[in-house]
């Protein structure tokens, strides 16, 4: 799973009439309306958010309390996605992507990616880059390898890395599998799985992209936030 992808538009960039009871007009206007609040996939249709730009944030050291259930909300234009962590699994990996949660790091990010297996089936949906070109990260990396037996099923979530960073390389960039089985090998850090209902998830997945795996329409991260219990 690569984490540098070909440039991303500047991050997925993104009127009334009077009509004295035009029925027609009126009629179009909501038509319109209706065109704006949804967009392919069920989604709803929002700006794309101003890149964060380059980061130099510090590597976390603090460490999530053994014997807790850690689970992170992303609110998106598409619906919540609950992720739990694998603490027990993956602990520095986990504490590492609670860290940034805690500090706002994924609100306002894109998902920049929607890829597609070679046959047009589902494989994965990528996020997490300050920069929303695959390119950008918070500036530290974290390695912790995953267990040698790891599958990249449906749901399973993972930390994107380059092809020559280590095996278990982490930043900030994530992916969520959307494949039955995405038949990866066991490189890529493991972050936790979806729980819960995976509306958002595959509503994401059915987001346009080009031929670069680029959505077509932003799918944004509004909020992340973590919830202990």
């Amino acid at each position: 799973m690569r984490r540098s992808t070909p440039v991303l538009c500047a991050a997925l960039v993104l009127a009334g009439c009077g009509g004295g009871g035009d029925t027609k007009t009126t009629t179009s206007t909501t038509e319109a309306a209706a065109a704006t609040a949804q967009q392919p996939g069920g989604c709803s249709r929002v700006a794309a958010p101003r890149p964060k730009g380059r980061q130099t944030l510090a590597r976390p050291t603090a460490r999530l309390a053994p014997g807790k259930r850690y689970t992170v909300a992303l609110q998106t234009n598409c619906g919540t996605i609950r992720i739990r962590l694998a603490t027990a699994q993956a602990p520095r990996t986990a504490a590492s992507f609670a860290s940034l949660v805690r500090r706002g790091f994924y609100d306002g990010l894109t998902f920049h990616r929607i890829a597609k297996g070679p046959s047009g089936e589902d494989f994965v949906i990528q996020g997490g880059d300050p920069l929303g070109t695959g390119l950008g990260g918070p500036g530290f990396t974290v390695v912790e390898r995953p267990p040698s037996d790891l599958r990249y099923t449906r749901g399973t979530v993972a930390m994107a890395k380059t092809q020559t960073e280590p095996r278990g390389a982490s930043g900030s960039q994530f992916f969520i599998v959307t494949a039955a089985d995405a038949g990866l090998p066991p490189d890529y850090a493991l972050v936790g799985r979806v729980v819960g209902r995976d509306d958002a998830v595959r509503r994401i997945a059915q987001v346009p992209a080009d031929d670069q795996d680029r959505p077509r329409a932003p799918v944004v991260i509004a909020r992340a936030t973590l919830r202990t219990g």
